[in-house]
């Protein structure tokens, strides 16, 4: 039975049981006054006793419950009509969701009711999941094009190899291991990318200055080579995450901060900060003047801004800020890019306070 049937059947259940109730309040209290004896008068007129009033009362009292009845499944019928259209409209939509179409909207008209807020956050949720696989297509669309190259480049110094019989080994297993490294760091960075969105990680206490001092320790032989200076300082940072995925979230900001700098003289800073309710974790660094709309897309995945070129130690494949954002996410934090006056980039990792206090 569906559900327009039963709201229908309720509805004239309430008013037949209405009606009843009625006539019975209505027999009860005038015809227990009668007497159901014969009535004698000095007119010689027929004088009705409570028999004779009962005999009479329960056909008409029958005729009215069935067009009661009638009115109560006809009646009902409209109501339930218009009382379930949004819920049919809501679920047109969700059947063309199910066959892949996320453009539709209920889009439901009138006052603010419960049916208007379940439409309006019906809606809400496909806008968020056409957001979501748009996003989807597009990453697997950059990162089939970001893992074809290096396997066509494979394949194509092969095949010169081969036709060349003065080929240089060396130089080729070279080059084919550069290329092959290349694809490995891609395939790790989004091994490391689907971790983060998955959340498939054990929180645990860390803190992040100490990681902060980590990272930069690792990566100082490469700020040297580059000519680049590397400041850690801060406050004690304690936050609940996972410290494989916080080690990589800060080793990707400062290697990114190290590899984008000044060719000469470029410093980075990192600091740590804790505040009542949130801990920051600032990376700067000295670089080229960045405008505003790149500063925008660079958390995009396989974006690596303007004049972003590899070298010999700069591993990048577009994914760096991305994971970081992933990873914030995945803490309950935020990513927040902004562009350095003079040049270069601030990023400013916000996570949430472990134990939140009172406001200073």
């Amino acid at each position: 039975m569906s559900a327009r049937w039963k709201l229908t059947l309720s509805y004239a259940g309430v008013v037949v049981v209405s009606g009843i109730g009625l006539l019975a309040a209505v027999a009860f209290y005038l015809l227990r006054y009668v007497p159901d004896v014969n009535i004698p008068n000095d007119l010689d007129l027929f004088v009705p006793n409570r028999s004779d009033l009962i005999r009479a009362f329960i056909p008409a009292a029958v005729a009215m419950m069935l067009v009661l009845l009638a009115i109560g499944l006809g009646g009902g019928w409209i109501i339930a009509g218009r009382m379930l259209a949004p819920l049919d409209r809501i679920g047109r939509a969700a059947r063309l969701a199910a066959q892949g179409s996320l453009s539709h909207r209920v889009a439901l008209e009138g006052p603010r009711d419960e049916f208007r807020d379940l439409a309006d956050v019906f809606d809400s949720m496909l806008e968020q999941l056409e957001a979501h696989v748009a996003e989807q297509q597009r990453f697997a669309a950059n990162a089939s094009h970001e893992l074809r190259t290096p396997l066509a480049i494979s394949q194509t110094m092969l095949e010169v190899a081969r036709n060349d019989p003065g080929r240089d080994v060396d130089a080729l297993i070279d080059r084919l291991h550069e290329v092959n490294t290349r694809a490995i760091e891609l395939t790790e960075a989004l091994l490391m990318l689907s971790r983060a969105e998955r959340r498939s990680f054990t929180r645990e206490p860390i803190d992040l200055s100490l990681l902060a001092e980590e990272s930069a320790e690792t990566l100082l032989p490469l700020a040297e080579r580059r000519g680049v200076t590397i400041d850690v300082g801060g406050d004690t940072a304690n936050v609940l995450g996972s410290p494989a995925l916080l080690q990589q979230l800060i080793t990707n900001l400062v290697h990114n901060a190290i590899v984008h700098n000044r060719p000469v003289d470029g410093t980075v800073v990192v600091r740590t900060h804790t505040l009542p309710h949130a801990v920051a974790l600032v990376v700067e660094n000295t670089g080229d003047v960045l405008p505003a709309h790149l500063v925008a897309t660079l958390a995009e995945p396989f974006q690596r801004g303007a004049d972003r070129t590899r070298s010999d130690d700069h591993g990048g494949v577009g994914l760096g800020l991305a994971i970081v954002q992933r990873i914030a996410q995945a803490h309950e934090g935020s990513l927040v890019l902004t562009a350095r006056q003079g040049g270069g980039l601030n990023v400013t990792v916000w996570l949430p306070h472990p134990f939140p206090g009172p406001l200073a």
